[in-house]
């Protein structure tokens, strides 16, 4: 026989046998099997007798089978000796991964048939959707992003492990009272979680605290180890991370910390009993929430103790998988590429090198060669309070072997330094690791350039303005580091899955490839921008999710909306930068306007707002009373009764975030110029058929060159003249007097107009306003008053209007987190895709 035909039918045999396998097959009848032996054997119901959730986790259960079996031929075929391809690490403190359920249905192109498998048992789908917990891994944009990294790097077939931490508390629950933001614990694990495989027997111990002592090995060379105050274990939870409709299925690998040994029968025979068990506490308090507040020090030594905990895991963790795959310790970075997701995992560079150089006794050049050629440093922001320090007295304390490292490491490279640039002492000084002036700090964004081979920001603009300000030194003297990669979201989630009305339309017109090929793909639908059929459709699309939207928000807040009017929606973290109160102060404004005017033909508008203040974060806060105070009064006047609605969507997440997007018809991307690194969501809205209000910040540059200037409204100062502006000497006061619309809003707010008199509540915002307004709102409140006035008569005209949505979407394909990991394969990490055989 020839062997060509013998492998073709033993791979036609194991694909009947996987199909008719209740534990892999595909099938609705195959797949309603298993969700029933699920139930039973795993839930011990009865369909008579189960429950919502009962017959989620069987579904769920049924449905991370089909994974596991993908994900144990993609570890076998990464882990063999004689394939051993590259694998990229991505170190990330979030993973805003949203459901599993829904996407997991999609990636495996099972939808259809899990759908027919419920219906015939009696369950819908939808239903069953709502019951899974949202797994609130993350702050915002950097935690959703690591996320769809982990989707496109499984459909490209790159091999690749997420790591980070299983917080047991995620980003807290918000809730609205009187107008103020209320934090309620996130339990989201209260009903288990079905995804995750608690690999108990993979567990790292991570030290802190003690001394670190020098010593003479047996060849006299000098070492150093260190003697630990305290040790905690961590145990690895998988959770697999499959690709749109390829085999491959890659690893996102969170570390629970735990005691080493959670119990002390000696102070328990003794009567101690909280001392039996504080071990085991302080141990968990580790893993136990996401981002404590760091204000006070107690908080900033658990977030940098959360920090090194899960990079020394991860780390020990790919060590152990190198030696498994049976590779020498100096080809490390052949085999592996380490992103630092931010600067939270920046304790990388130091914990590294302590494993090469104190562990396995490896030179110290060779170590930071491995070191830099291994890890890659992506910056996220252009705030310079956002950029980690820690206290050197702080980081000293608790890891004080790598703090002796950093000072050695920052020696040789200042030392470098000071060769290449003789006498330039202040540019020393700039670069130093060690901030000097007053309290001495260890600066992260430093120690991670200095340790990676690749610098890259995360849209054009933002790199480029890395290089001149932030870390414009370090460009100076290596600029061979520096690269841009835009940003980019994931179109299973935030298009198959959240608008599969209209994934429908467009599959129906060009075929379903562009799902996995967004670039080339989404550009065919241009040339019916103006079909008229296509456009009627397109509308109906758009009319449906709003609907769908507009019945969210009357079951979460109780207000009723016009479907039919302009949905101008603004949903993101709160900070002062992004500019939320901007919106306000405009709908101040566009409502004097509307009681002076009583003009019945202006177009409804419904501003829906969304988004989530750090707990600590009191003007951000203030914000969002704001918000609500505004849309209360406004809500409730029945002079403009249909013109204008003010929405708050409270508890903003990837799950609720799956109907806002699709929902929008305009898209409010006002941050201050130069402040916002890329952005996310402004990618998503665009996606999906929304137009843009924003400023030339982010990627919003690159998303008005994409879609077209005619599709973009533009307005406000760019990054240079805002930084003209505060060099010339910006007086807030001076435009607030000048302009009668902007004083009378102003002093509206500020007189307790939409706070029942109460002069005192919007103090704080209104004085930081007129005195220093240091994201420049007055400057750009005319342009941005002005400009939606142009979005309301571009709206009056639906052809158009129509035509420069869909227009968005097809030329917004560039923005696929598919591009951005591509490019990051070629630029950064020198990495190939598994051969599809292997990964089969």
């Amino acid at each position: 026989m020839n062997p060509a035909i013998g492998r073709a039918s033993d791979t036609t045999a194991r694909r009947v046998s996987d199909e008719s396998n209740v534990r892999t097959g595909l099938g609705a009848d195959v797949f309603a099997e298993a969700l029933l032996d699920n139930l039973h054997c795993l839930q011990a119901r009865s369909p008579a007798y189960a429950t919502r959730n009962d017959w989620y986790m069987a579904l769920a259960h049924t449905v991370r089978d089909r994974l596991v079996d993908r994900y144990i031929k993609t570890v076998d075929a990464t882990t063999a000796s004689h394939v051993a391809p590259k694998v990229v690490a991505y170190l990330s403190a979030e993973f805003l991964t949203g459901p599993h359920l829904g996407n997991s249905l999609i990636a495996l192109d099972i939808w259809n048939g899990a759908r027919d498998a419920l219906a015939h048992l009696g369950q819908d789908l939808q239903d069953i959707l709502e019951q899974e917990e949202e797994p609130g891994l993350g702050n915002g944009g950097l935690g959703r992003l690591a996320a769809c990294y982990m989707d496109s790097l499984a459909t490209l077939n790159i091999p690749a492990i997420g790591y980070g931490i299983r917080y047991e508390f995620g980003i807290f629950d918000q809730a609205i009272r009187d107008g103020w933001q209320v934090e309620l614990t996130d339990k989201w694990l209260r009903y288990g979680n079905p995804w995750e495989i608690v690999r108990s027997e993979i567990t790292f111990d991570v030290k802190y605290g003690g001394y670190a002592e020098s010593y003479s090995d047996e060849h006299g060379r000098y070492r150093v180890r260190w003697v630990p105050e305290r040790i905690v274990k961590g145990v690895a939870y998988d959770t697999p991370v499959p690709g749109y409709r390829v085999s491959t299925t890659n690893l996102l690998r969170l570390w629970k910390a735990e005691a080493v040994e959670s119990f002390d029968f000696g102070a328990f025979n003794v009567g101690d009993y909280y001392k039996a068990v504080h071990q085991k506490i302080d141990s968990e308090t580790i893993s136990k929430v996401l981002y404590p507040n760091d204000e006070p020090e107690a908080g900033k030594q658990l977030r940098l103790a959360q920090q090194f905990f899960f990079v020394s895991c991860s780390l020990q963790d790919m060590l152990r998988i190198h030696a498994i795959r049976r590779k020498p310790l100096r080809e490390l970075d052949s085999h592996w590429a380490a992103q630092l997701n931010d600067t939270h995992p920046s304790i990388a560079i130091a914990e590294l090198m302590r494993l090469l150089v104190d562990e396995h006794l490896m030179d110290w050049d060779d170590a930071w060669a491995i070191t830099q050629r291994t890890c890659g440093y992506t910056n996220h922001t252009l705030l310079a309070e956002a950029l980690e320090k820690w206290p050197v007295s702080l980081l000293g304390s608790l890891l004080p072997r790598h703090l002796q490292i950093i000072y050695e490491i920052n020696g040789r490279f200042l030392g470098e330094v000071r060769r290449r640039f003789p006498g330039d002492d202040e540019l020393a000084r700039r670069l130093s690791l060690i901030d000097e002036d007053g309290r001495r700090y260890v600066r992260m964004a430093h120690l991670a350039s200095v340790g990676s081979h690749a610098i890259n920001g995360v849209a054009a603009l933002h790199t480029e303005l890395l290089k001149q300000t932030v870390l414009r030194d370090f460009h100076r003297v290596m600029p061979e580091k520096f690269f841009n990669v835009t940003n980019g979201v994931t179109p299973r989630r935030w298009i198959v899955l959240s608008n599969p009305k209209l994934t429908a339309l467009i599959t129906t017109r060009i075929g379903d490839r562009w799902i996995s090929n967004l670039e080339k793909g989404l550009e065919k639908i241009e040339p019916l921008a103006t079909d008229a059929g296509f456009q009627a459709d397109w509308r109906v699309v758009k009319a449906a999710n709003k609907q769908a939207l507009a019945a969210v928000v009357k079951d979460r807040t109780g207000i009723t909306v016009d479907p039919a009017s302009l949905f101008d929606i603004q949903v993101k973290r709160l900070h002062e930068y992004k500019r939320q109160h901007l919106t306000v102060l405009n709908l101040v404004t566009h409502y004097n306007r509307l009681r002076r005017s009583n003009d019945r033909d202006a177009v409804p508008r419904t501003v829906i707002f969304g988004g989530k203040a750090a707990p600590g974060y009191r003007m951000a806060k203030l914000i969002i009373k704001l918000i609500n105070a505004v849309g209360d009064v406004i809500n409730q006047d029945p002079k403009i009764s249909g013109a204008l609605k003010v929405v708050f969507l409270p508890d903003f997440n990837v799950k609720n975030s799956h109907r806002v997007y699709p929902a929008a018809d305009l898209s409010e991307q006002i941050s201050t110029a130069g402040k916002e690194a890329s952005g996310t969501g402004n990618m998503k809205f665009a996606l999906n058929g929304a137009l843009t209000i924003g400023t030339l910040d982010g990627a919003n540059v690159e998303i008005r060159e994409a879609v077209g200037e005619d599709n973009f409204f533009l307005f406000g100062t760019t990054a240079a003249e805002v930084e003209q502006l505060r060099t010339r000497g910006y007086q807030p006061r001076s435009v607030y007097e000048s302009n009668p619309e902007l004083r009378e809003t102003i002093d509206l707010i500020a007189d307790g107009f939409f706070s029942n008199g109460d002069r005192e509540v919007f103090r704080p915002l209104v004085e930081t306003l007129l005195t220093r307004d240091d994201y420049m709102l007055l400057a750009d409140y005319q342009p941005y008053v002005d400009c939606q006035v142009r979005v309301s008569h571009a709206y009056r005209d639906e052809n158009t209007w129509t035509r420069m949505s869909i227009l968005n979407t097809a030329r917004s394909g560039r923005f696929s987190s598919d591009r951005s990991i591509t490019e990051y394969c070629r630029k950064i990490w020198n990495v190939v895709p598994l051969v599809p055989e292997d990964a089969s």
